[in-house]
């Protein structure tokens, strides 16, 4: 299965393991809660997605890659302790508690949340002498004599021996106690997943016409060469923070993320003309609606690549507007939250008290959610940009001396009125670019397969998708009703990899 299903059957599996009774006990009793374990080949995004299921989940994570342990750190060290049996004393070996077990409790303690991940990297890598443990550990949820705590769920991870010389082979009896979940390489769904990450336009556009690209694992006389989706992911990190600093990313580099020297050379072309496509077009007047007759021609005459890099150049700047505009919403409702709780406070209590007692609440709350690692990155900005606009609004009720109720919230809805104002002209700017777009694209391909792939793709792009929720786009609607999408689109990408073959 592809790694979208496989997170969606892991965040089942946690639902139903974490189901308690009438009674406070857990339905599926922890000795019958299966293993999880994740097989599939390298860098697709078997770790990635566990930080994302922890959050969507609202439990705690721990992870370890366990090649990093050995037998000692897994299972504890031994020591002397003296028991009495029928009345005589003995002396007995223990074993202090696992580094991976104690962990848990530490995680428990500084997260405060009680049910949790327990995420084993590379598990089928182990050495020979953890081995006998890492299958205790899956048997019985025991790392030497320390049980995992009830509420934490096993989840393991391994490559097929094809990628790893140091695969073990599990038995039979191993195996008839996890639950097995093979994952394989999907572009579609990492598209999906880098839409919604913002990757690089240039990465996601490439591989939109090398499809075949996008997981290449081949052994040749020279080594293993590949090209994984997380050294795409990785490489347009890398070439977005280039892009901020100025500096040309060449083969050389692509190379050091993408270790196919074919793939990696084919994509450094690419880049060096998307660059220049992107110099030719004068996309910055396009944008703002100054499109030059001449350009139309030499758009309509160009290779079909080549119009193919014009529609993902116009295409990642409609994702980055409007994934600023879906945040800037979110932001701006999550402000409309706070305001609404401190509205019967600010009224009949002190000004600033209030807001200095909304304020701390807030971050603390944020701060909370932060030391759970239950915010993601984008979440963490948003509640940031709140904490500041709260921050704002108490500086200027204290340099205005408001001290009066009503004439503080009066103010503060007349701030906040404001910054739904500035919104409103984004979504607007926002839709005004999206025109013009349309407007480039009818003059030069009319209603041709561009036109097909530009309609297609933002019908694809989550940021796209919202946008045009709220925004009435006329030739958005008109498309989508005209062209046959179903059809049209799949005869397109057809062609597409023919040509990334």
């Amino acid at each position: 299965m592809n790694i979208k299903r496989a997170k969606q059957e892991i965040k089942d599996t946690i639902e139903a393991y974490l189901l308690k009774d009438e009674y406070g006990e857990y339905v599926i009793p922890q000795i019958r809660q299966r293993p999880v374990l994740l097989l599939g080949a390298p860098g697709i995004g078997k770790t990635q997605i566990m930080e994302q299921i922890a959050k969507e989940c609202g439990i705690a994570l721990v992870a370890y890659t366990i090649t990093h342990h050995t037998r000692q750190s897994a299972i504890g060290l031994p020591f002397v302790s003296k028991k009495n049996f029928g009345g005589r004393e003995y002396t007995v070996t223990e074993y202090t508690m696992s580094e991976i077990v104690a962990s848990l409790y530490e995680k428990m303690e500084k997260t405060g949340l009680s049910e949790g991940i327990l995420f084993i990297d590379e598990i089928n890598c182990v050495s020979e002498t953890l081995a006998p443990a890492m299958l205790q550990f899956l048997q019985c949820k025991t790392f030497g004599s320390h049980e995992i705590p009830q509420g934490w769920i096993i989840v393991a991870a391994g490559n097929p021996p094809e990628y790893n010389k140091s695969v073990r082979e599990f038995d039979v009896v191993t195996m008839d106690r996890v639950k097995k979940i093979e994952v394989e390489p999907d572009f579609a769904v990492w598209k999906e997943y880098a839409q919604l990450q913002q990757l690089h336009p240039a990465v996601i556009s490439y591989l939109n016409t090398r499809t075949a690209h996008f997981y290449k694992m081949e052994t040749t006389v020279d080594g293993r060469k590949f090209a994984t989706p997380r050294g795409w992911e990785d490489l347009s990190q890398m070439l977005t923070v280039y892009d901020a600093l100025g500096k040309e990313m060449d083969r050389e580099v692509v190379v050091q993320y993408i270790q196919h020297e074919t793939i990696a050379k084919d994509f450094a072309n690419y880049l060096e003309l998307y660059r220049k496509y992107q110099m030719d077009y004068q996309l910055e007047e396009v944008l703002e609606g100054r499109i030059d007759p001449l350009l139309l021609k030499k758009a309509a005459h160009a290779p079909f690549d080549e119009r193919l890099s014009v529609v993902g150049l116009l295409l990642g700047r409609c994702r980055n507007r409007f994934a600023e505009l879906m945040r800037a919403e979110q932001a701006t409702e999550l402000l409309y939250e706070e305001l609404k709780k401190m509205k019967m406070y600010i009224l009949s209590s002190s000004v600033n008290g209030i807001l200095s007692a909304a304020l701390a609440g807030f971050q603390a709350e944020t701060d909370r959610k932060k030391t759970a690692e239950l915010l993601t990155r984008q979440e963490e900005q948003t509640r940031r940009r709140v904490t500041e606009l709260l921050e704002q609004y108490r500086r200027e009720l204290r340099r205005e001396d408001v001290q009066d109720g009503e004439a503080a919230f009066a103010r503060i809805k007349e701030w906040f009125n404001g910054e739904q104002d500035a919104l409103e002209r984004e979504t607007a700017e926002a839709g005004a670019m999206l025109e013009h777009m349309f407007d480039f694209l009818e003059a030069a391909f009319a209603a041709g397969q561009e036109m097909v792939i530009f309609v297609t793709e933002l019908n694809r792009d989550p940021y796209s998708v919202h946008f045009l929720q709220e925004y009435e786009c006329e030739r958005y609607y008109r498309y989508n009703r005209e062209l046959l999408f179903e059809e049209s689109g799949q005869a397109i990408e057809a062609r597409l990899r023919e040509l990334g073959r």
